[in-house]
């Protein structure tokens, strides 16, 4: 297990962003994390929709797409293998 703290940046979202990377239509990891900074939203592929904000802990199974939500950059420390799509950053239009 590994803990590794990930920034979705304003306007970055996984689908968007690193599903070109990932090969995959949606994220296709498992992700245990606290939410120590802004919201991310989540929708799982049977369109299940969920908001996640600072002080949160996310349980989220494989299968979903996530975004930050309004004008704050979302931040998480996660205790799973999540980091495999990324370097801890996630910018719009960058993967």
């Amino acid at each position: 297990m590994e803990v590794t703290q990930i920034t979705f940046h304003v306007g970055a979202r996984w689908s968007a962003d690193l599903k070109e990377y990932a090969g995959t239509d949606l994220c296709v990891l498992p992700h245990v994390a606290l939410v120590t900074a802004g919201t991310l939203a989540v929708e799982m592929r049977d369109g299940e929709h969920a908001e996640f904000s600072t002080g949160d802990v996310m349980l989220l199974p494989p299968e979903h797409d996530a975004w930050a939500v309004g004008e704050t950059d979302c931040t998480f420390v996660e205790f799973s293998r999540g980091d495999d799509y990324n370097d801890g950053e996630v910018t719009h239009g960058e993967g």
